[in-house]
């Protein structure tokens, strides 16, 4: 019996998606839980599963397509079970393909995944579908499957770097590099290949014609490339135009000095990490201060919904994690109630996820507030711009020996720029100001965040 794929709730405030990939052929055999398609939507990329055993009869919507919430994807035949070595009534019609000797290059045409059912066939003016991973891994991120179809690479030549051994966007720019350097001679081998190794008795002197000049270095990837932006990139860009837009945002600097914090990380790592299997790093600390200084300054934990203003009294900090598609901002839920250990923890599972693009829509929706920190990428000062409908976010950056002035002495210490962008329709300059200075002064003192954090 014929069952449809259909496209699942995708959460709140999300209609639409965008097709990424088919992870399944038309013909292939699939087992109840089996991914079948990837939806690319604002957030995060949505994995769609058989909820049957069966053969993918029909594929509807492509690589490319806008679909909506409950519209059918795809159609599944009930009854025919994945992975026990028959093969489908469409296979069984298929005249024999002789398969290609390993030593032949492949050409490109056919591989074993397109032998199920009728030949996959890329339409006119199309590009020809991309192999997919055929070890057990997750399949090749749709960035990665781009570049690969435009550059011609064979995805099973590429080897890839992400934990789960996910093929990403740059793991195919390295190998791009690298064939690169490797077809190129360099200037040094060329002037080595057409100098004489050995001084010959009675030297004769070439013809100018004989001098070989060094070769010219190819451009890797062209002069120019058009790559289309990704759904999330679309609205990425959307949401932080309209940011600057609708709201008054300024931004207010200080400086941290950091080493009462580094002193404590320093005498209590080991120990941390031995009673709670996590490191023990600036983000607790910090996320500790900002709770301190929101229940000091409440307007800097608040929304504007039309002619109101909205105080919240719940404290879900957003955490900013550059990942492959995009910069994403998971949310750290009643963040005054856990421990630091907690924060560490579930910071660290939060950017893993947001990394190996496993994030959930629940995980994604609302922060009250957000730090950002430029520091690991090597920033010393930025203005963060406002994940709006939020109205403060704080930015740390890179750690410095700078020298600085301590009761009439230069000392040198560490020092950390941070960065308070506020939107100042509701946030006085005053607010903000004080609101950084309360920061400043709870990482300061570390003692003082099991008190107020």
């Amino acid at each position: 019996m014929p069952v449809e794929i259909r496209v699942p709730s995708l959460g709140e405030s999300i209609v639409d998606a965008v097709i990424a990939s088919w992870l399944k052929h038309e013909g292939d055999n699939v087992s109840q839980g089996d991914a079948l398609v990837e939806l690319e939507t604002d957030k995060v990329n949505v994995e769609v599963t058989a909820e049957l055993n069966g053969v993918l009869q029909k594929i509807i919507k492509q690589e490319g397509d806008t679909v909506a919430v409950d519209e059918v994807l795809g159609v599944i035949e009930e009854g025919a079970a994945a992975g026990n070595g028959q093969k489908t009534s469409a296979e069984r019609q298929q005249p024999p393909v002789q398969a290609a000797s390993k030593d032949e290059p492949s050409t490109g045409q056919q591989s074993p995944l397109q032998l199920t059912g009728e030949p996959r066939r890329a339409p006119t003016g199309q590009r020809p579908p991309v192999q997919e991973a055929s070890d057990g891994q997750r399949p090749p991120s749709p960035l990665a499957r781009r570049i690969a179809a435009e550059k011609s690479v064979d995805l099973s030549q590429v080897q890839g770097t992400s934990p789960h051994g996910r093929i990403t966007r740059d793991d195919v720019i390295r190998y791009l590099d690298e064939k690169t350097q490797q077809v190129a001679p360099t200037p040094d081998t060329a002037e080595q290949a057409t100098a004489s190794p050995v001084p010959s008795p009675a030297p004769v002197q070439a013809p100018a014609a004989a001098q070989v000049p060094p070769p010219v270095q190819p451009l890797p990837h062209g002069r120019e490339e058009r790559v289309r932006l990704s759904r999330r990139r679309q609205t990425i860009a959307q949401r932080l135009v309209e940011a600057q837009h609708n709201a008054a945002m300024l931004t207010t600097f200080n400086e941290i000095d950091m080493s009462a914090v580094m002193e404590v990380r320093s005498r209590r790592k080991e120990s941390f990490k031995e009673r709670h299997n996590v490191s023990l790093g600036f983000m607790s600390f910090f996320t500790k201060a900002v709770v301190g200084a929101l229940k000091a300054f409440p307007r800097l934990n608040a929304e504007i919904q039309g002619n109101e203003m909205v105080l919240k009294y719940y404290y879900d900090i957003g955490i900013a994690v550059g990942a492959e598609e995009g910069l994403v901002v998971p949310v750290l839920r009643d963040a005054d109630r856990k421990s630091f250990a907690e924060i560490e923890r579930e910071t660290a599972e939060l950017a893993k996820k947001a990394r190996e693009n496993k994030l959930g829509l629940s995980e994604l929706q609302g922060g009250t507030f957000t730090i950002t920190n430029g520091g690991v990428f090597g920033s010393l000062l930025s203005t963060p711009i406002l994940n709006a409908p939020q109205v403060g976010i704080l930015g740390m950056h890179k750690i410095e020996q700078r020298p600085i002035a301590v009761n009439g002495q230069v000392v040198i210490r560490p020092m950390m720029y941070v960065a308070l962008s506020y939107d100042h329709r509701i946030v006085d300059g005053r607010e903000a100001v004080q609101f950084l200075v309360r920061v400043k002064e709870l990482v300061e003192d570390p003692e003082t965040l099991l008190l107020e954090g």
